[in-house]
């Protein structure tokens, strides 16, 4: 039978699915829209579960933030391309915002269909890896923070006693390099009590091997281990790192000095610091 340009037309903006493509689904489903519809998404699908073995190593991170909560998503697809349409950007805007409104805190089915959806048009291998969400009390503060290649996300948590200095500048931009922070130097813990004992015991062995061969007592030793220790524990843990802005204070020391410009105290409540694949 004769299929209409107009219907290819109409099928292609509906389905994403290329001209000729469009023409041969209709051409089989003898000019019927839906069934042409239904046919390109089956056969998308198929396509979809042929690429499920697919390394997804490329993606986005995506944060979105409403009133007192935030959302952060990882969005994984094969290839850098992908990775940078805005079919595929908008998919994860749109999980994240559905996520905020419905009050989900990890994946679900529906926002895992909103992949597949799009994964059936694109034909390549792509998911919904994880998603959290934050929620703020009456006293904390939400700031976050995307790379602009999408591939690192933070969001950053803050308690103060008053909560009039949530509308303060120097709060507000704080907080923000708080996130920049996080997102520059990549902190394994937040705080030094949060390292694994076991951790620990590994990097006393090394140090302890670094300084076996120097001629000093065994107590002068010991302090030069525990100085690297507290060296290297200043580097990988978030509060104990030179602040991005100014590496003369750690970022525990700023805090209080900005604590204490506005007249308040300053906490961290939370810290969540995503990077693409890890």
């Amino acid at each position: 039978m004769e299929i209409k340009a107009s219907d290819v037309k109409a099928l292609r903006e509906k389905t994403g699915a290329g001209m000729m493509e469009c023409k041969k689904a209709l051409q089989e489903c003898n000019g019927d829209a839906k069934e042409a519809e239904k046919f390109l998404k089956e056969k998308g699908l198929a396509a979809v579960e042929k690429r499920a073995s697919r390394a997804t190593s490329e993606g986005i991170i995506v944060v979105k933030t409403a009133d007192s909560k935030a959302v952060m998503a990882e969005l994984t697809c094969e290839t850098d391309f992908v990775a940078k349409n805005a079919d595929f950007i908008a998919v994860g805007d749109k999980i994240a915002e559905t996520a905020l409104a419905k009050g989900y805190t990890d994946v679900q089915q529906e926002l895992s269909d909103m992949v597949l959806d799009l994964a059936t048009r694109v034909r390549e291998n792509m998911g919904l890896r994880r998603l959290t969400a934050v929620q703020a009390g009456s006293d904390e503060y939400i700031a976050h923070y995307v790379h602009s290649d999408k591939k690192t996300g933070v969001i950053v948590m803050l308690k103060s006693d008053k909560t009039d200095v949530f509308a303060d500048k120097v709060f507000q931009e704080f907080a923000y390099d708080c996130c920049l922070h996080a997102a520059a130097f990549t902190p394994l813990y937040v705080k030094k009590e949060d390292v694994d004992a076991a951790y620990i015991d590994e990097q006393l062995e090394v140090f302890r091997g670094q300084v076996a061969e120097l001629q000093k007592p065994d107590n002068v030793k010991e302090g030069i281990v525990k100085g690297k220790l507290n060296k290297h524990l200043a580097e990988i843990c978030f509060l104990e790192q030179a602040f991005v802005k100014d590496d003369k204070l750690s970022v525990t020391a700023k805090m209080k000095e900005v604590g204490k410009q506005l007249g308040a105290n300053i906490s961290l409540s939370k810290l969540v610091l995503w990077q693409l694949g890890q």
